[in-house]
C-alpha cells in the first residue's frame, strides 16, 4: 500500500491534520533533493553542507510535530480514563438501582444515585459502544502516527542516502510517550470485559457485535454496487420509454395535472441522488462528513446506498408514469398509479424494519 493511501484511511480530523503534515514533510524532502547542488559539478563539501542544513530544519520540524502528537495523545488518554471511570460508576449505580427497584426500595435507590434517576441500561450500552469506538480511533491514531514517522524517515534516508532518519526515529519516536504508552490497550480490554460480563451476561460474541467498529476504509459491498447498477439501468430504460411514449403517444388534455402529480416525486428522487453525489465528493476529497454532521459512525448511508435508493424510487416513479400513460390498455383507473406510487414511497421511507440494503 502506498504511503498516502495507508495514512488517508483514518477518519478523525486530528489525523487529517497529521496526514497533511506528513505530506508537507514529504514535499520538503523532494524539494531538498531537487535543489541540492549536483555532486558532479560541485565540491562534495558544498553538497554535504546543503544536506546538513536541510536536516537541521527537517528534524526540527519533526520534533515539533512529535511534541504536538505526544501532547494530544496524553490529553485524549486522560480524557478517556476519566470517561471510563464515569461510565463504570454510572453502570454500577444503574445496576444497583435496578436491583433495588425490583424490591420496591425507591428510597435506597435515590440515596444510591444521589437523587438523580439512573440511566437506562440501553443508554449505557450505547455509551459504552461509542466510548469503545473512540478508544479504537485513538489506538489507530497512535499506530498510524508511528507508521507515518517510520515511512517519512525511511524516505528521508532513501532520498538523501543517509541513516540519520533511522537513528532519529530510534532515539525520539520509539521512546516517545505516544508510542510507548500501552494504557489504551488496557482500556480496550477492560471495556470489552465490562460490556461482556455486566451487560451481556458473559456472552462475548454478542458483546463484540455491539462494540464492532466499522472498517476505516469503508469498502462498499459488491452486492450494493450490483444493485445500484441494476436499478440505475432499469430506471434509464424506463425513463426513455416514458419519454418516447409521451412524444409518440396519443394526445391528452390532462398533461398539466400529470406534470403536477409527478414533478414532486421526481424532485425528491433528484434530491436523494444529488445527496449521494455530494457524499461521494466529500469522501473523495477527504472531507469527514460523518463527524461534521454528527452521523452515527457505525450506521450511516454511503453514497452508493443513497444512489441506490434514488434509483429504486426512480424505477417506481417511471413504472407509475407508464401505468398512467397506458391505463386504458391495462384497464386500470388512470389516477390509481400516482396514488400507488406515493403510498409505496411513503411506506418505504417510514419502514422501521431493517429489511432493505439501505439500512444497516
Amino acid at each position: 500500500m502506498k504511503f498516502t493511501e495507508h495514512l488517508s484511511a483514518h477518519i478523525t480530523p486530528e489525523w487529517r491534520k497529521q496526514y497533511i503534515i506528513y505530506e508537507e514533510l514529504k514535499t520538503m524532502l523532494y524539494s531538498a533533493v531537487e535543489e541540492a547542488p549536483s555532486a558532479e559539478l560541485t565540491e562534495p563539501e558544498i553538497v554535504t553542507r546543503h544536506i546538513v542544513n536541510f536536516d537541521d530544519h527537517f528534524f526540527q520540524q519533526c520534533d515539533q510535530e512529535l511534541k504536538k502528537i505526544n501532547t494530544f495523545f496524553s490529553e485524549k488518554m486522560a480524557e478517556a480514563t476519566r470517561k471510563f471511570a464515569m461510565l463504570q460508576s454510572e453502570l454500577k449505580a444503574s445496576l444497583d438501582a435496578s436491583s433495588h427497584s425490583k424490591t420496591g426500595l425507591n428510597k435506597a435507590r435515590k440515596m444510591l444515585t444521589g437523587g438523580v434517576p439512573a440511566r437506562k441500561l440501553q443508554d449505557l450500552k450505547l455509551a459504552f459502544s461509542e466510548f469503545y469506538l473512540s478508544l479504537i480511533l485513538l489506538q489507530n491514531y497512535q499506530n498510524l502516527n508511528f507508521t507515518g514517522f517510520r515511512k517519512i524517515l525511511k524516505k528521508h534516508d532513501k532520498l538523501l542516502k543517509t541513516d540519520r532518519g533511522a537513528k532519529w526515529r530510534a532515539e525520539h519516536v520509539e521512546t516517545s510517550h505516544f508510542y510507548t504508552n500501552k494504557d489504551i490497550d488496557r482500556l480496550i480490554k477492560e471495556t470489552e470485559s465490562t460490556v461482556t460480563n455486566e451487560m451481556e451476561s458473559g456472552n462475548r460474541q454478542r458483546a463484540m457485535k455491539r462494540l464492532r467498529v466499522p472498517p476505516l476504509g469503508e469498502q462498499q459491498s459488491p452486492w450494493t454496487t450490483f444493485k445500484l447498477g441494476l436499478f440505475s439501468g432499469a430506471f434509464g430504460i424506463l425513463f426513455v420509454t416514458a419519454i418516447l411514449s409521451i412524444i409518440l403517444g396519443s394526445p391528452r388534455d390532462d398533461w398539466s395535472t400529470i406534470f403536477q402529480l409527478y414533478r414532486g416525486p421526481f424532485l425528491l428522487i433528484l434530491f436523494i441522488f444529488l445527496m449521494g453525489v455530494n457524499v461521494y465528493g466529500w469522501r473523495s476529497s477527504g472531507v469527514n462528513h460523518v463527524l461534521i454532521f454528527e452521523l452515527d459512525p457505525r450506521h450511516h448511508l454511503s453514497e452508493q446506498h443513497l444512489m441506490e435508493l434514488a434509483a429504486i424510487f426512480g424505477v417506481i416513479w417511471a413504472l407509475s408514469l407508464l401505468g398512467l400513460l397506458f391505463s386504458e390498455k391495462l384497464s386500470i383507473p388512470a389516477y390509481y398509479c400516482p396514488v400507488s406510487m406515493a403510498v409505496v414511497m411513503i411506506i418505504f421511507l417510514v419502514n422501521p424494519v431493517s429489511t432493505t440494503s439501505m439500512i444497516y
